[in-house]
Formats: C-alpha cells, structure tokens, sequence
C-alpha cells in the first residue's frame, strides 16, 4: 500500500494509513536531520541552525554535519560534531554569532557555519558513510542534489525545513519536510506507533465505525 498522507490528512485516515503499513516505523536507532535554518532577514550570523533527533543519550562524537553545494557537489562547511542527545530526542547544532555564543533558542553544540539557500543540500554522515541527507530547492540537471528521493522545498526568508514527523524517515525529502514558520529548534513532532496487538485492534475499530457511518448514510 502506498499512502502519503502526511500533508493535510484527517487523523483517522492518517491513523488507519499508518496501522495498515502505509508509512515506516519510527526511526529511533540512528540521529535524523529533523530541521533546517539557513535563510534569516539580514545576516544568517548568529540565527542559521540544524536540528536532529535521535534516541536520548546517543553520543554524537564521529560524526559530521555537511553543507553541499548544490551547483558542482562542492562541500560548503564540514562541522565536527560532539556531545550526547538531550532527554527530549532533539539536539540543535547552532551557528557561532562570532563570540562563541548563539541566538538560536536550545542550542546544545554552537559553531560556525553558513549553508546556502537552495538548491543545495545538507548531509549528515559518519566515517563510514551517509546516515541522512536532505537537499532543497529546484535542481536543475546540471546541479548536484545530495539528499533523499526528491528535494524538499527552498524555505523562504525566516522559515525552516521540517520533518512532518521528526522521528519518520520514507528516504524521500519532498515528503517528509515542511516548510515551518517560525522555525522551532528543539522541539518537533513526533509519531507513536501502537503495539501490534493494539494497532490491530484500533485499525479495526476505525474501519468498523466507517462501515456503521456508510450503513447510516445509505438508509
């Protein structure tokens, strides 16, 4: 079953879609790059930012956070990243203002960088490989897209790319991220996925009152 429901979808037929195996399962082994800041009113110094989400505890040492450019595949910035992932699943890499320090709200490791608008592209990877990328913006078929599936929109002024849910990840940028305005570093949605058990019984339960409103509507 194919279901992309994410965008605007009531809550039970998102709910159903997601029983019946219409979405992954949450990913909560390996860190996500959940949010996207880097187009701020005047200078990005200080305001630009990367958010993942991970299992709480998850050291952070090893890997890196990368800029790609999207016009010849070029890497912008290469950021070392170090620390352990916050109770609450969300670390925020945020941009040095130039005095060590950052504007950007729950900011848990700070240094500088400055990632471009799109098209480009933004990775997250280990010495091993990449472990999520995503790439925004309108590439054309000179121009190098480093992320996942199809590109997620080019945020606008003051807006951010976000997962729809922090912790799902289809491999497909264009329908995992949302532009958000305002942006929202350290917090996020996320999606519970009952037990099994529970899932079945709850998708049934959602069916059979769809049947009951049918059976109502037609007499």
């Amino acid at each position: 079953m194919t279901c992309k429901l994410l965008r605007g979808a009531g809550a039970p037929a998102l709910t159903v879609c997601l029983l019946l195996g219409g979405l992954p399962a949450p990913a909560l082994a390996l860190p996500l790059i959940s949010e996207v800041f880097y187009d701020a009113s005047g200078s990005d110094d200080g305001k630009s930012f990367v958010e993942l989400y991970a299992t709480p505890g998850t050291d952070l040492t090893g890997l890196f956070v990368e800029g790609i450019n999207g016009a010849n595949g070029a890497v912008t910035d290469s950021l070392a990243l170090s620390g352990l992932v916050p109770a609450d699943g969300f670390f925020v890499l945020a941009d040095d203002r130039g005095d060590g320090a950052s504007d950007v709200a729950n900011a848990d490791l700070v240094l500088d960088f400055d990632f471009q608008n799109g098209p480009d592209s933004v990775l997250l990877r280990d010495a091993d490989g990449v472990i999520d990328a995503v790439g925004y913006g309108v590439f054309d078929a000179a121009e190098v897209f480093a992320g996942e599936g199809a590109p997620a929109p080019d945020a606008p002024t003051d807006a951010s790319l976000a997962r729809a849910f922090a912790n799902v990840d289809s491999d497909d940028n264009a329908v995992d991220f949302l532009v958000t305005q305002p942006p929202t570093p350290g917090s996020g949605m996320l999606l519970v996925v009952p037990e099994p058990a529970a899932a079945a019984l709850f998708a049934a339960g959602l069916l059979g009152l769809a049947g009951l409103r049918r059976s109502f509507g037609g007499a």
